[in-house]
């Protein structure tokens, strides 16, 4: 990451235990050292590897599409609009038919798997919308996030409200009533709830001040300073990309570009196609 860059100052992981190397529930796990490997190398934490495919019977939105993320990194997914970032971000969590290619979460293909065995498997997934119940009060949205635990969430509850100090503030109000901004807090707080082996998150910024985004942006890169690997859709590329380690540029569903963010903002034909010079 770049010297100049306000978001990249005092990276490296914290506190790991909001993370949970085991996934979530019962899942079992292989045993892994956590270490990143680097991706493009023999085994990243998290890759959707070449899919190809789209929605129902419908016709292809993604042609051999790969991304990948490792643990401690954020990976960002940019694009002009219709170029698929949020498809092939479905089509990681199984939203979607991949007919050709897989996704592996720490070395097992679950490309076969439910969104909601994925979840058990250790994803977290926090949608562009309706990703919150408004009529529920603050805490009772982080409550339902730790649906499939069978243990004390109580720690990881007050995790999530050192990361999200206003949520605890707020944590008897509905969720409804909230700023923008506070309501994507509730989302990625209760996605954590689970413990998830890898977050992921489809355009978290979208609709907010830009203010409100620099402070989302900051709560992500706390959230990775954990070791959870974080795999991000965003329109906000240039923003995003500062703040990445890998990125990918995706045009009409096939990958475009790919580099660390320092490298994609760097690159002369990516400045001019997408960052607007």
């Amino acid at each position: 990451m770049s010297g100049d860059n306000p978001y990249a100052d005092g990276r490296g992981n914290k506190d790991r235990s909001i993370a949970n190397p085991h996934g979530a529930g019962d899942a079992p796990y292989p045993g892994k050292s956590g270490k990143a490997v680097p991706v493009g190398g023999d085994a990243p934490f998290l890759i959707g590897e070449a899919m190809t495919g789209g929605y129902g019977k419908g016709p292809d939105i993604l042609h051999e599409c790969t991304i990948a993320v490792n643990p401690g990194e954020i990976a960002v997914i940019v694009g002009p609009n219709g170029a698929g970032k949020s498809t092939a971000m479905k089509a990681v969590f199984g939203m979607l038919n991949v007919r050709s290619g897989r996704v592996l979460l720490d070395g097992e293909d679950i490309t076969a798997l439910s969104p909601q065995d994925r979840v058990i498997k250790g994803m977290g997934f926090v949608p562009q919308v309706r990703n919150i119940f408004p009529s529920m009060t603050v805490e009772e949205n982080l409550e339902m996030g730790a649906f499939i635990r069978k243990d004390d969430i109580r720690q990881t509850m007050e995790q999530v409200y050192e990361l999200f100090p206003i949520l605890k503030d707020k944590r008897g109000q509905a969720a409804g009533e909230l700023s923008g901004g506070q309501r994507q807090q509730v989302a990625v707080g209760r996605a954590l709830m689970t413990k998830p082996k890898v977050l992921m998150l489809d355009e978290p910024t979208a609709g907010v001040s830009p203010i409100v985004m620099d402070e989302l942006f900051d709560r992500i890169i706390e959230v990775s300073r954990t070791g959870i690997p974080i795999l991000m859709v965003e329109q906000n590329a240039k923003q995003a990309l500062e703040i990445a380690d890998r990125g990918y540029v995706l045009v009409q569903g096939r990958n475009g570009h790919t580099g660390t963010g320092k490298e994609l903002l760097a690159d002369p034909e990516v400045r001019q196609s997408f960052l607007g010079g």
